[in-house]
């Protein structure tokens, strides 16, 4: 697979821009797949605006071993060319003394040239000098290539290409003259979202003009790195459907939560509470993370969804949160300012903003309690500037063996069927995330087709043309307590007059059938 590492020599070198512009430049002519390194969901959405393909997280603390592999193998099917951009910088991980869940780590275990990002305002040959540092440090990283950002003009330019040129064993890719317009906002929880449109990213483009297009690409086609192409997911046949708001609100997701989902047999239903969408009728709901807090007067006001969410809880549907899901899933939102923003009132708790917590990476244990992951351990990360105030003793669902979670190291504050935690969990962090999630699905779904037939039933007692026949011959398998359960509490005789009507319900569980003969 052809492909490149573009590292950046630190934070805020234009690493994100750079290859944002440079995939976007790319995708005009092949197909480019885009990844990112680290548990960050911002840029992940640029890249994907950029390239019409959904940008996935290269994370070797939440995916240990080499599972990144998978995850570049499966998703780059059809693709021309993989870009992976890194975390920080090259070598910045979990400590000062190894390359643990570093661009570095994960450019060594894909096998991939890195192309390295340098900030080189003010700088001649001390670039020279920073670039064969890098070089040097790990002689296991391959570092092909040198772009230099933010040059002044062309007698910056010519002393710059003097000393690499003479110092340094590496390729210039490009020199990115400071272009105006190309700067990305920020705010509290790192660069301002995009919605995935080709347009929001486009004035990056002009980044690219300043790379020599055909030294970047002849680096990624010195690349001989195969990688495995099998799904990394478990795979399930559930035949049910999980509603997922996806807009400025909601937008932080995990892409391999939602493949994971898709393959245990779930349709994955997306919609936009800011834009007014009606809550779907579905069987479970994933409210992800985002800006819930900006826009907590919007979705305050969207009493059909807030009041469907608080119904399906209700009714004992699941309902899943992670950070800005958790804070939608409370009684309010309380914003900076104080001022209390009522939500879906599902978990007995106050949202309410504050100081910076994270991120950190996180590894929670599933409890008893837990409605979907009970004996899971699953890693992912949290960052978030909100804490919970509890109304009540809560029931948690997680305990966390790293990281904060809500109170007291617990996370996964739980209602009936429905749990809300901090943490961005990983789906590829277990071997079958998706699992847990099934099975109370199909629980759920058992319970409500033997009521209703429970009740169906019952009406046939007005027909004595009906037999009813229960048969506890049937009652193995999944679903087997709830069968036996429906039949005991059966108030009729097992005979009535004429015929027979037998009640099955197939191993799925999820479409109990009734024969009649």
């Amino acid at each position: 697979m052809k492909g490149a590492v573009i590292a950046g020599a630190g934070s805020g070198v234009g690493k994100t821009s750079i290859a944002t512009g440079t995939m976007l430049a790319l995708s005009r002519r092949m197909k480019v797949q885009p990844f990112k390194v680290g548990p960050d969901f911002i840029d992940p959405l640029y890249h994907t605006a950029a390239t019409g393909r959904r940008s996935r997280n290269l994370d070797t603390f939440m995916v240990p071993g080499k599972g990144i592999r998978g995850i570049v193998g499966s998703a780059s099917k059809g693709a021309d060319v993989c870009i992976v951009e890194g975390v920080r910088g090259l070598y910045e991980g979990l400590s000062g003394t190894s390359d643990s869940c570093s661009t570095a780590e994960a450019a060594k275990i894909l096998g991939l040239p890195v192309i390295l990002v340098l900030d080189a305002r003010s700088l001649t040959r001390s670039a020279a000098a920073i670039v064969n540092g890098f070089a040097a440090f790990d002689p296991g990283v391959d570092i092909r290539g040198v772009i230099l950002n933010n040059v002044s003009g062309k007698q910056h330019e010519d002393k710059l290409r003097d000393a690499i040129g003479r110092y340094c064993d590496v390729e210039i890719v490009g020199m990115v003259r400071r272009h105006e317009g190309c700067e990305l906002k920020s705010r509290h929880l790192g660069l301002k979202t995009v919605d995935g449109r080709e347009g929001e990213v486009s004035a990056l483009e002009a980044l690219a003009d300043d790379l020599d297009m055909d030294a970047f690409m002849g680096i990624c086609e010195s690349c001989e790195a195969e990688f495995p192409e099998g799904s990394p997911y478990a795979e399930h046949s559930c035949g049910a459907r999980v509603a997922v708001p996806m807009d400025e609100a909601y937008c932080f997701y995990y892409e391999e939560n939602l493949e994971c989902l898709r393959a245990a047999g779930i349709e994955v239903v997306t919609f936009s509470p800011l834009a007014g969408d009606p809550l779907p009728d579905v069987d479970m709901y994933y409210l992800g993370g985002g800006y819930p807090e900006l826009f907590a007067s919007r979705i305050s006001e969207n009493r059909d969804f807030l009041e469907g969410l608080a119904n399906a809880s209700a009714e004992g549907k699941p309902v899943m949160g992670e950070c800005g899901g958790l804070m939608t899933m409370c009684e309010a939102i309380v914003d900076s300012e104080g001022n209390r923003h009522p939500m879906a009132g599902i978990l007995a708790a106050d949202a309410v903003m504050c100081g910076r917590h994270g991120p950190k990476y996180t590894i929670s244990e599933g409890t008893p309690e837990n409605p979907l992951f009970s004996g899971m351990v699953v890693r992912g990360h949290e960052f978030h500037y909100s804490e919970l105030r509890l109304r009540k003793e809560g029931r948690f669902g997680f305990r966390i063996d790293r990281g904060q979670g809500i109170l007291d190291g617990m996370d996964g504050l739980v209602s009936g069927n429905s749990i809300g935690s901090y943490s961005h969990m990983n789906a590829l962090s277990v071997q079958d995330w998706a699992g847990g999630i099934v099975e109370r699905l199909r629980r759920f779904a058992n319970m409500q087709k033997l009521l209703f037939y429970w009740i169906f039933m019952i009406d046939l007692q007005k027909f004595p043309v009906f037999n009813l026949l229960m048969h506890a011959s049937h009652c193995s398998g999944p679903g087997a307590d709830e069968k036996r359960s429906f039949q005991e509490s059966c108030p009729w005789p097992e005979i009535l007059n004429h015929g027979t009507m037998r009640l099955s319900v197939p191993e799925n569980l999820f479409y109990p059938c009734i024969e009649v003969a």
